[in-house]
This record gives C-alpha cells, sequence and structure tokens, in this order.
C-alpha cells in the first residue's frame, strides 16, 4: 500500500468516525414529529428528547428535581465537558465554598463558570420551552467546536420548563384549536387563549413573582437546587406583546442600591454580546427599558442578590403570537423566529460566561467576601419578637431557612437600640431568648437585607412591580433593625409541649395565627361544633382574646372518642390547644353564656371564570386546598345565576373585573338577608357600590361627590399645560404600584379579632371608598399618621386619608364582608392569610 492510499485511509476512518459521533446526538428536528417552529411541542416530548440527548452524549446529565401539582416532572439538564462531569459535585461544593456557605478553602484551578439558563416560567410564553432543546443541542454537537470549547470551563444549567402545567395548558389548547395551516390573522381562534391561559401554574399564581416567597411547590423544588449551585449568570427567557421587538440587557431603571457596579456593568457587557448577534441578523432589539431590578422575588433579582447576574430576555410573540402572526409593518412573526431569537440569546450567554470567567469567579467571590464583613446598609443586626404562640416567627423561619439565610437567638437578655417597625422610630428593648436574631454579617447578607430593612430606597418612582415588601410587616411580627452587630449564639427552638387533653370541661384554640385557623378548619372538618368567645376572657388561670374558640364537651357528646379525633387534627394540623377544667370564667362572659356562639361551619362557593381576576381566583383556591385545607365549590360566573344559594353560606368573590347585574345582585342580596356571607374582594367590590339594597358607597354624601367632580375638572383643566413626556410620570401620581400601608384596625370586631391595633397592608390599587354610616368600618386608612412604606403617588396618598379597607355590612341574618385590599396577595403576605380567615370564620 502506497503512502498516499494510507493517508487517504486514515481520512476515511476519521470522517467515518466523525459521522458516528455526530450521529449519536439526536436532532430536535429528527426527533419531534415537527420541525422547528411548526407546531408546539407537548411538555413530555421536551423532556424525552432531553432524556434522549442525555443518553447519547457524555457532556450531558439530567436530574429530575421536582414534580408539579399535576405530577409533571421537573428537570434540569447540567451539561459541560466530560472532565467536568467526573468531579461536578467537586465543582458544586468548590463554588459553594467560595461563597462562604461551605466550609474551607476553595480550589481556584477547579472553579468554573456556572451559567443557568430558565425557560418559560409563563407557560404561554412558551417560546421559551420551544427553544431549549436546540439550545441543548448546539452545546453538544460534536461539529461545533465553539460550544466545546465553552464547556472546558463553564457548566451550563437548563432549566427547559419552569411552569410545565401551564405551558401544557397552552400548548394542549393551541393544538386542539389550531388548523392544519397557521392563520396569521390576530382574531383567528388560534390568537384569543381563553381563560385562565397558560401563563400560570396549577395553583394560577405567576411563579417569576414566586422566587423569594417560595409559595408554590415548583419554586420550593427549583430554589431548593439552585441554592445548592448558586451559578454566577442566570437568564430568565420569556415572551412579551408580539409587537415588540426583542430585549435584553442592561435593565431598566430603577436597580436597588445593593446591586454592585459589576453587577451593572456586566449587564452591558453581555448586552453588547447579544447586540453583535442581532446585529449580524438585522433583528430589531431594546435594552435599558421597561424592566428593572428592584422587587426582590424575580428570577433577575434574586440571583442577583444571590450574587449572580441575574437577566430577563424577552421575546415579542406570546400567546397572541401563536404559531405565527402578522404585525402592523406586514411582516409575519413566526414561532421559527422567536425560537432561533431566544437560542441565540441563550448561546450568547454561555459564551459571555465563557470569556469573562476570571471576573465572573472573582467578582463573585468578592460578593460573599464583603456580605460577610461588611452590610450594604446601615443595618447589622434584625430582631424579631416572638408572638404569642410562636407559629408566626416558625413561619417566618421556614421561610429564611429556603433561602439558606443564618439566624439564631441569644443566651440572655441584651439590651438593644435601634429602629422599631412598628412605632417607626428609635427605641430601646430587651432581646429575649427565643427572639429570632439575624445577623447581617453573613454570607446572604445582602438578601437578607433586602427581605428584612424596613423599607428599600427606590431611585425612580417608575417601576415595574410593587415597591415594599418588608417581612417583619408580611408576618405581623414586632421587630427591630439595629445597627449594633449581635451574633446569635443559640440555635432558635419552637418545641411546643403536648397538652394534657383528656380531663377538661373544654378546650380552648387561641385565635393567633394562620396555623390555628387551620387547626379550626381541621377540627369543623371532623364535625365538632365549635364557640367563638367574643370578648377577653380570664378562665381556670388563663387568659384568652377575643376571637378564640371553644371546643367543650357539651356541644359535642355525639362523638365517640373525642379525645382521639382532636389528638389527631392536632398531629395533622399542628397549633395549640388549651385545656380548661371550669366554665365558670374569672372575668368576661362564662364559657355557656349566650354571647359565645357557634361557628357555622362554612359550606364555601368560589366564583371563577371570564373576567375573574386569574392571580385572584387561583390565590383563594390555594388558600383553601393549601393554607387551611377546606373543601370549597367552584362555580363559574356564568353558571352563578342559576345556583340555588342555599346549599352554601358563604360565597367568595375573587378580585378582578367582571360584572354582577342588577337580577344576579337582588338574588345575592335575598341570600344574604337570610343568613349568608358574601366575601368580595378588590374590585369586584366595585359591583356593589352604589348598588340598591347594599350600603357601599364612591361617595359619603352628595356635596363629596360634587366636590369630586369638581377637582376632577380642574384637573383636567390643568392637564392642557403638561408635557406629554410627562405624562407617565405624572398618571402614576394617582396610582399605587405596591406599598405597604399602616392601617387602624378595630380590634373589638371579629373581622380584627387577632390582628392588634395596627395591620399593614399591602395595597396594590387604587380602589377606594369613604367611612360609610351602614358598615363596620373595621381597618381604615386614618386620615392623620398611617405611614406609607414604598411608593404610593402623592395624589392617591391624599385620597386614600378616612377610606375603608376592610369592613362588614350587617344585612338581615347575613353579612357582605368587604375586603378592599387583596389580602391574600401572591400568598406571601401572612397576616393577611390570616386576615381572610377571620372574614371566614370569625364574621358569624
Amino acid at each position: 500500500m502506497t503512502k498516499s492510499h494510507l493517508n487517504l485511509l486514515w481520512i476515511l476512518i476519521f470522517i467515518s468516525e466523525v459521522a458516528i459521533t455526530t450521529a449519536q446526538v439526536t436532532p430536535p428536528d429528527a426527533f419531534f414529529p415537527h420541525g422547528m417552529g411548526e407546531h408546539f411541542t407537548p411538555h413530555h416530548l421536551l423532556v424525552d428528547y432531553y432524556e434522549k440527548v442525555a443518553e447519547e452524549s457524555p457532556l450531558v446529565e439530567v436530574m429530575q428535581y421536582g414534580s408539579t401539582n399535576q405530577d409533571r416532572p421537573l428537570i434540569l439538564a447540567f451539561v459541560t465537558s466530560e472532565a467536568n462531569h467526573a468531579i461536578l459535585e467537586d465543582i458544586r461544593k468548590n463554588n459553594l465554598k467560595m461563597a462562604g456557605i461551605e466550609q474551607g478553602d476553595p480550589d481556584t484551578a477547579m472553579a468554573k463558570s456556572i451559567v443557568w439558563l430558565s425557560f418559560s416560567v409563563h407557560g404561554n410564553e412558551a417560546a421559551g420551552s420551544e427553544s431549549a432543546p436546540y439550545v441543548l443541542y448546539d452545546l453538544v454537537d460534536p461539529a461545533n467546536e465553539k460550544t466545546k470549547a465553552w464547556l472546558e470551563n463553564t457548566v451550563v444549567v437548563l432549566d427547559p420548563s419552569i411552569n410545565p402545567d401551564g405551558y401544557s395548558r397552552y400548548t394542549h389548547w393551541i393544538r386542539n384549536v389550531a388548523a392544519a395551516e397557521n392563520n396569521t390573522d390576530i382574531n383567528d381562534v388560534e390568537h384569543q387563549e381563553p381563560w385562565p391561559g397558560g401563563r400560570v401554574n396549577h395553583y394560577l399564581f405567576d411563579l417569576n413573582r414566586d422566587w423569594a416567597w417560595q409559595t408554590q411547590v415548583e419554586s420550593q423544588q427549583r430554589m431548593k437546587v439552585y441554592n445548592q449551585w448558586l451559578p454566577h449568570i442566570h437568564a430568565d427567557l420569556h415572551e412579551m406583546g408580539h409587537e415588540n421587538p426583542y430585549y435584553f440587557a442592561p435593565a431598566a431603571k430603577p436597580y436597588h442600591e445593593y446591586i454592585t457596579e459589576w453587577q451593572r456593568e456586566f449587564q452591558v457587557t453581555i448586552g453588547k454580546n447579544h447586540a453583535r448577534y442581532f446585529d449580524e441578523e438585522g433583528w430589531l432589539y431594546f435594552t435599558k427599558e421597561v424592566f428593572d431590578l428592584y422587587y426582590p422575588s424575580y428570577g433577575d433579582t434574586y440571583p442577583t442578590f444571590s450574587g449572580a447576574i441575574g437577566m430577563t430576555y424577552e421575546q415579542g410573540g406570546s400567546r397572541r403570537g401563536a404559531r405565527g402572526v402578522k404585525l402592523s409593518n406586514g411582516e409575519i412573526l413566526t414561532l421559527k423566529n422567536r425560537i432561533m431569537h431566544h437560542k441565540t440569546t441563550a448561546l450568547s450567554t454561555i459564551e459571555t460566561g465563557h470569556l469573562h470567567r476570571s471576573r465572573l469567579l472573582q467578582e463573585f467571590q468578592k460578593f460573599y467576601a464583603e456580605s460577610s464583613t461588611e452590610p450594604k446598609g446601615r443595618y447589622k443586626t434584625y430582631v424579631v419578637k416572638r408572638d404569642s404562640s410562636g407559629h408566626r416567627l416558625k413561619s417566618l423561619c421556614a421561610l429564611l431557612d429556603k433561602q439558606d439565610i443564618r439566624y439564631g437567638s441569644v443566651s440572655g437578655p441584651i439590651q438593644v437600640t435601634g429602629y422599631d417597625y412598628l412605632s417607626m422610630g428609635t427605641v430601646t428593648t430587651e432581646v429575649h431568648p427565643g427572639d429570632l436574631v439575624i445577623s447581617a454579617l453573613q454570607p446572604k447578607s445582602v438578601l437578607a437585607q433586602v427581605l428584612m430593612n424596613p423599607s428599600n430606597e427606590l431611585e425612580d418612582s417608575l417601576t415595574y412591580d410593587i415597591t415594599a415588601w418588608s417581612l417583619p410587616y408580611a408576618y405581623g411580627l414586632e421587630a427591630i433593625a439595629t445597627e449594633t452587630t449581635i451574633t446569635p449564639g443559640n440555635d432558635l427552638s419552637f418545641g411546643q409541649p403536648a397538652a394534657t387533653i383528656n380531663k377538661a370541661y373544654a378546650f380552648m384554640v387561641p385565635w393567633t395565627d394562620v396555623t390555628q385557623a387551620s387547626l379550626v378548619a381541621g377540627l369543623l372538618k371532623e364535625g365538632f361544633s365549635l364557640r367563638i368567645l367574643p370578648k377577653p376572657v380570664a378562665i381556670d388561670g388563663h387568659s384568652f382574646q377575643a376571637g378564640t374558640v371553644m371546643l367543650s364537651k357539651a356541644d359535642n357528646k355525639r362523638h365517640g372518642q373525642m379525645m382521639d379525633k382532636i389528638e389527631g387534627v392536632l398531629n395533622e394540623r399542628g397549633g395549640i390547644i388549651v385545656p380548661v377544667a371550669t366554665g365558670f370564667s374569672a372575668s368576661g362572659p362564662d364559657l355557656g353564656s349566650n354571647q359565645v356562639d357557634l361557628i357555622k361551619a362554612p359550606k364555601i362557593l368560589t366564583l371563577m371564570g371570564e373576567g375573574v381576576g386569574t392571580n385572584a381566583f387561583g390565590q383563594v383556591k390555594w388558600y383553601f386546598d393549601k393554607v387551611i385545607q377546606l373543601g370549597h365549590t367552584m362555580v363559574d360566573i356564568d353558571q352563578l345565576a342559576s345556583i340555588d344559594l342555599t346549599d352554601y353560606n358563604t360565597l367568595v368573590l375573587p378580585d378582578g373585573f367582571y360584572r354582577i347585574d342588577n337580577n344576579l345582585k337582588s338574588k345575592l342580596g335575598g341570600w344574604v338577608n337570610g343568613g349568608g356571607k358574601l366575601i368580595v374582594m378588590g374590585r369586584a367590590t366595585r359591583n356593589f357600590a352604589d348598588a340598591e339594597g347594599f350600603a357601599l358607597k364612591r361617595f359619603a354624601t352628595d356635596e363629596e361627590k360634587k366636590e369630586d367632580e369638581k377637582m376632577s375638572k380642574e384637573e383636567a383643566l390643568a392637564a392642557r399645560y403638561e408635557h406629554y413626556s410627562d405624562r407617565e410620570r405624572n398618571f402614576i401620581k394617582g396610582m399605587v404600584p405596591g406599598a405597604i400601608f399602616e392601617l387602624q384596625v378595630d380590634g373589638s370586631h371579629p373581622l380584627g379579632f387577632g390582628l392588634g391595633k395596627k395591620y399593614h397592608s399591602l395595597r396594590t390599587s387604587n380602589t377606594q371608598y369613604p367611612l360609610a354610616t351602614d358598615i363596620h368600618n373595621v381597618i381604615v386608612h386614618p386620615r392623620e399618621g398611617g405611614a406609607v412604606i414604598g411608593f404610593a403617588g402623592s395624589k392617591i396618598r391624599k385620597e386614600l386619608e378616612d377610606t375603608l379597607v376592610f369592613g362588614v355590612e350587617d344585612k338581615g341574618r347575613g353579612h357582605v364582608v368587604y375586603l378592599v385590599d387583596n389580602p391574600l396577595f401572591r400568598g406571601f403576605w401572612y397576616n393577611g392569610l390570616f386576615l381572610f380567615s377571620n372574614a371566614l370564620f370569625m364574621v358569624n
């Protein structure tokens, strides 16, 4: 054989081996029953493809990190070189050592860039998940020398579908209604997604607002893994209105003040790398607008406050985009276009992480080193006082545990001076063992400060989301923020001695928090008859506040094995039951008094359907299913008129833009008069304002109405001289994007039981009503005082003085409960969950 023939043989062998190697990784279009963007991919096929590639490529490992409410798998793909896969767990631990989370010195040689990409947290923004298979393939394609080089020093984490239930709701619907040929007319059914839409998860929560609060099972499972890795870059791939060009970093202002200069600079660095690719293709894009970095529970801000470069990418399309839609410029935006744009920014993100690895690692380590030695803000320690039951504090600690925020207590009383959250002034007080102590000198310092600060600086009032969220207010807990360093030296214990309940006259359930509300719900489900103390009572050496629930033997003789049933509910729900040996009180009504009324076990109907707020309905459903575990019947708004309401004693109307016609109002009014309870939330209250037979009014007097009309005319005349460029800022003078308002509580009314003298409400709308003469104005905006935390427009602040926020109208033998603010907003306002429990159980 000649030398030339030998060389040719080797070339043929090499080509054959390359072909065999390349064939080992199946491209998406060879796996799916459709080509790129021809149709939407069912979630199970996304999962199957990721698992197929993991079988074929040594560069990929797939893990299932959890399941959704509908039992769909939540998966991650870890993509890196074979050499890195061999030490992947060591790489992870080494990264946590760099952050000070794990003990020990990090190995610089082992450190890799960690880039995490999250696709389609909003299920009907489906181009993200549709692009995920193509991103994976490009990373592991053996013929792609560029990505092969990236993976030598980069670990890429891909979450192909953060919200499988929402994604499946959307993609199954569109595959059901879509014609064989894509219709690009915006009026076609393919572009008209019905209620509730695929944006949200099973409980209709927006998972992109849940990163910090972790109320939802998807967030809880994902964030556990996220915090075990702490990536250096995180990008969240979304879609928006179909007419919009592509958005990527740098983000818009306001940036939270704790975001470092490096994080700000790298937003520009990565944006310029994306722009390079978009410029080559002539694709439209924009930066520095709309999407800010302030609210801490997004997929860009939460990673940022955890030391990463966190970013949102937004592709025009979403539910109106469908498989393709005609734009106003005459062009057709196809699903394939949207996939290509997302694939480009995803790969560009990984490339930038590779190119800037050394600086990324250096700044990541610096972020955590500085966090442990010097707080970003003025406060060095947060002290949260233990509540009477300990349940509120325990729930707060459970949230801190999910963030890996460290805390503890003190071994003995110490005196501190600091900012008091309730009085909003400087106080000196004692910290006792059992109080929660959070030091800002810890690895998760920045996140802890952002969540715990009484307020956060806001550089610009034009924000994308709520502007206040301080956890002590959310949990209704007393707290002090101090500039003094207190190192918690003791673990915080929540041990609760078991009550001896077998020898008692009655059993008392203190009404203090949501855990106790769940306990009451459990006792009612078991068929126990319960009563409510309308006033404070001292009995058998105990003091019980108004709202305490009593379970007496006299009311429950029919129950065999009564003690076993009570203990069963206690074990299942948690909570506190206090036995008393007598019904004779030292002060307050005796337990057998006619004042101590039976609770009406709720038989609940919840309204849903078109016009009802998707998130608002989901929050109610989640509250009943997950918070207090109490059954309710859900009925579409179109069916309500035909429902026999006598089968129910409670009807919940969630927030939303829907109309209750006069005939239905009359029916509801009659049902309330007969003993029903109507709980009306948020903007749904507008249906009953000025309605015949209901006491809610838009104006207290005719004079107030005339004065309002006069002011509106004067404002309209003045607006003639405003600059067009100022229109947005002038508009927000009358808006509340999301601020905490200090409200005044009438604690003697059942709706106010257990809340204390003040309630801090997270207000997110400008809906308002004056104090009424025929409504119990239980929780109100006071005329004076009533501090505001976060941004609320100057005009709306004035208008909200002397207005109703939460009140009760007694109507015949029933009640209408007006919840003008939505206390269940996003499920994280713990004190709001308790307030809603008052509406459900205490207003009787």
